[in-house]
């Protein structure tokens, strides 16, 4: 837990927790300030399409209530992770195969968010 294997993008939240999504392990890691290991947050259970999985993660978000947005790249999906529930995540946008329907993405990359 306290190794990245290509990581990609990286989010400091108020509380300057550290989030960094870890690529090659298809996971999101958290680190608290001065933590030695970081803690799973999201995914970690292999490449997967399951809501426990996440298959190549990129782009991720916090808001203001600690709720973690994932970019599952593999898998043309967003993913919530709420604050109280960090085994499974849910789909928000897309997870419903490569494409460029209304309910398809074709490999999400970055995430961006307002304030509403």
């Amino acid at each position: 837990f306290n190794q990245l294997n290509v990581p990609r993008y990286l989010v400091v939240d108020r509380q300057q927790n550290v989030y960094v999504s870890d690529n090659e392990n298809h996971r999101v890691m958290k680190w608290v300030e001065g933590a030695k290991e970081g803690i799973v947050v999201a995914g970690g259970q292999g490449a997967g399409s399951a809501l426990t999985q996440l298959s190549y993660p990129r782009g991720i978000f916090v808001d203001t209530l600690g709720t973690l947005y994932v970019a599952d790249r593999g898998n043309h999906r967003v993913m919530r992770w709420t604050q109280g529930d960090k085994k499974q995540g849910t789909v928000v946008v897309g997870g419903n195969g490569e494409g460029a329907g209304a309910n398809q993405f074709n490999v999400p990359i970055g995430l961006s968010f307002d304030r509403q």
